[in-house]
């Protein structure tokens, strides 16, 4: 054998070695995500994330009430016109006899180091462990973010690409993995969370927040606050935060209301109390007008109403995206598409000298697929989910996208299409029941 025979035959030998090793699971775990992130951040540099713009199909050109108000936000607006076949708003109980501060204790404080996307589980983790609860944030994850079943990929790897866990799949945990009790409402208000804590429930929030991503720009994400204890005095909320910046503890911070409240906007006011069953009476009698979901939907809507009026640029882009999920939870889909239509409208004129547009929106929310898909838009909610899989993130991993972009095109006659997006929904999220349970009503395989 000639000496080149000879080095062809080594230098096989040695890619043959490296691919070998490569797919050990040990090296793979560690290499994968190394990749994947400069990747990403190559991909962001040459496809910023917030540069991507959904146009609906049938969008209201120029809202007057929109425009007039971003040049003059002193501008007096009408009054909303109420909804007369919704029930009449109850009073708001007072909290004037709340004490001046409270502080829960009792529970293991538990951060999400080392974990991929793990406020959720770990919030939920805090929440149930208060109430005596013996489980982790793993035992959570593995039931609401599986992941891919890639045996080269250890657990932590595999649910990695799940980019967000809704509340309604925490919220189904607790009811079918534990003995506890979970309630989630639209339209919170920061009196109400008072008055929880100061009865000694604590309460969880799913709430904007802003921070520098890949681009090197100040962007919004979706996060979880497992909040527990409340200064009258200071005007702040003590909460438990799973991601504290670096070197710093996450335990007990401290934020304003008005802090607060901002960044509960971006996720219309949603929160969700856990509680032991033989306690719910006293979560009702707190919860008040709460107990009524619609009319928490209804007062929700009318927050919105109001906020359209008054907020500006990112804020007024939330109160109508709230006004379109608040709609969409009173079943007025038609109704929720326009206040949809008029978000994604704001949106696209939002200022990016200072900060990105909150692109990840449809990451956490699925109202707009909602809204569109029950008002016959079957090509809008097709737009939009390719808008949001294709350029708001590196890889298409988002289930709901999936599942919702796999129902319009069934409804418009594209089967084959329909089932692979719905199969891959599955793929990516095996305990994702609503792939699972369409594609049984269809009659075919999740493989």
């Amino acid at each position: 054998m000639s000496n080149a025979s000879r080095y062809r035959v080594v230098l096989f030998g040695v890619l043959i070695l490296l691919l070998l090793t490569i797919n050990l699971p040990s090296i793979y775990n560690r290499l994968t995500w190394r990749i994947d992130d400069l990747r990403v951040k190559i991909m962001y540099l040459f496809n910023p994330p917030d540069k991507a713009i959904f146009q609906p199909g049938q969008q209201v050109e120029n809202p007057t009430e929109v425009s007039e108000q971003q040049q003059n936000p002193s501008i007096s607006l009408p009054t909303p016109t109420p909804y007369p076949h919704l029930p009449n708003p109850t009073p708001i109980p007072t909290t004037d006899a709340l004490p001046v501060s409270t502080l829960l204790t009792g529970f293991t404080y538990i951060d999400q180091n080392e974990r991929w996307n793990y406020c959720g589980p770990s919030s939920l983790a805090m929440a149930l462990n208060f109430w005596g609860w013996r489980g982790n944030r793993d035992d959570i994850a593995r039931i609401v973010k599986p992941g891919v079943q890639d045996p080269r990929l250890d657990f932590i790897q595999r649910g990695k690409w799940d980019k967000n866990v809704m509340l309604y799949e925490l919220a189904d945990y607790v009811q079918d993995q534990t003995e506890f009790n979970a309630i989630i409402r639209y339209g919170g208000e920061i009196d109400l969370i008072k008055r929880l804590l100061a009865a000694g429930f604590p309460v969880v929030i799913e709430k904007g927040y802003y921070e520098r991503d890949y681009t090197g720009k100040v962007g919004w994400l979706g996060h979880y606050a497992f909040t527990t204890g409340y200064d009258a005095e200071a005007s702040v909320f003590i909460y438990q935060e799973t991601y504290p910046p670096k070197g710093e503890s996450g335990k007990d911070r401290k934020i304003q209301y008005d802090a607060f409240r901002e960044g509960w906007r971006g996720f219309n006011y949603l929160f969700m109390i856990v509680f032991p069953p033989e306690r719910e009476t006293d979560v009702l009698n707190l919860l008040g007008p709460w107990n009524d979901s619609t009319w928490a939907n209804q007062h929700a809507l009318e927050i919105a109403d109001s906020e359209v009026q008054t907020l500006t640029d990112t804020e007024n882009f939330f109160a109508w995206f709230n006004k379109g999920a608040s709609l969409v939870a009173l079943q007025q889909y038609s109704d929720a598409a326009e206040a949809y239509d008029q978000a994604f409208w704001v949106y696209a004129k939002l200022d990016q000298n200072e900060k990105t547009r909150p692109y990840r929106i449809m990451w956490y929310q699925t109202g707009p697929y909602w809204a569109y898909y029950y008002s016959g838009r079957y090509q809008d909610v097709i737009e939009l989910a390719n808008t949001t899989l294709n350029e708001t993130i590196a890889d298409p991993t988002l289930e709901e996208s999936l599942y919702w972009r796999g129902l319009a095109e069934y409804a418009l006659g594209n089967t084959e299409g329909a089932i692979a997006d719905l199969r891959e929904a599955v793929r990516l999220n095996p305990n994702f029941e609503p792939g699972v349970t369409q594609l049984q009503e269809w009659g075919v395989s999740t493989e």
